[in-house]
């Protein structure tokens, strides 16, 4: 039986009188890359910060349950320890300090100093453009590179789960192809994955399962490979049909 890393049921989030989401329930499995798609607005970077403990002032009913645990209410720096990782839209690197201090600083919950350095030395040959600029500061470095960048600092944790929101956007076409590249090698190396992506095709080809949100509610959810060639999918989110 798959080992659940993380299961929601009937999560409803509401700011102030909007209901951003409706009662979802949705779930990922050990080893899993598990994508969330759906347009702007559905409620899938929403969905990502209840995960994470980072909704101030919101209201979140239903359950989230992580390893087993109940997760709603414990504070974001908590879940770290617990090896729950995100990489949040706009990255959100250390721009001041260099790429081999942030990689740092995504181990800061660990202790056993041979191990974050072959860590780090694991990461940089996924990520060999880290490698050559090691020593310069993060926020000298290109939109792709940052991405890179915030990918290999939260996977320096360790995290049972990493939760990736929009790792695409605003990059060109050609760093997106790589950083879909990397998605896969991280996914193929037993990294469990909840991918928030609105390039839905790219999305869909690197991942084992997807859900499709539309206005807070799941309106899909199946095989990946089967949704790429559903009709509605390919309408709605393909440009295809």
């Amino acid at each position: 039986m798959s080992e659940n890393i993380l299961k929601i049921s009937g999560l409803k989030i509401a700011y102030g009188g909007i209901q951003a989401v409706k009662g979802i329930d949705l779930e990922v499995n050990k080893g899993e890359l598990v994508t969330l798609i759906g347009a702007n607005g559905a409620g899938k970077t929403t969905t990502l910060k209840a995960i994470t403990g980072t909704l101030p002032g919101c209201k979140v009913e239903g359950q989230i349950h992580y390893v087993g645990s109940p997760i709603i209410g414990t504070n974001s720096f908590e879940l770290v320890k617990k090896n729950l990782a995100m990489v949040p839209e706009g990255r959100g690197v250390f721009t001041r300090m260099t790429i081999l201090e942030n990689l740092l600083m995504g181990a800061y919950t660990r202790n056993d100093k041979a191990g974050i350095q072959a860590d780090i030395d694991k990461w940089f040959e996924v990520f060999p453009r880290l490698k050559e600029r090691s020593s310069q500061l993060a926020g000298t470095l290109s939109g792709g590179e940052q991405q890179m960048l915030a990918m290999a600092r939260a996977l320096m944790s360790h995290p049972k789960l990493l939760l990736l929101d929009e790792p695409s956007m605003g990059l060109s076409p050609i760093m997106v192809e790589k950083i879909f590249e990397v998605v896969r090698t991280v996914s193929a190396q037993g990294v469990t994955i909840l991918l928030v992506e609105q390039n839905a095709k790219l999305a869909l080809q690197a991942a084992h399962r997807g859900y499709v949100m539309d206005s807070g509610l799941i309106t899909m959810s199946g095989n990946a490979k089967d949704m790429l060639d559903d009709p509605k999918v390919k309408e709605a989110y393909l440009g295809e049909g």
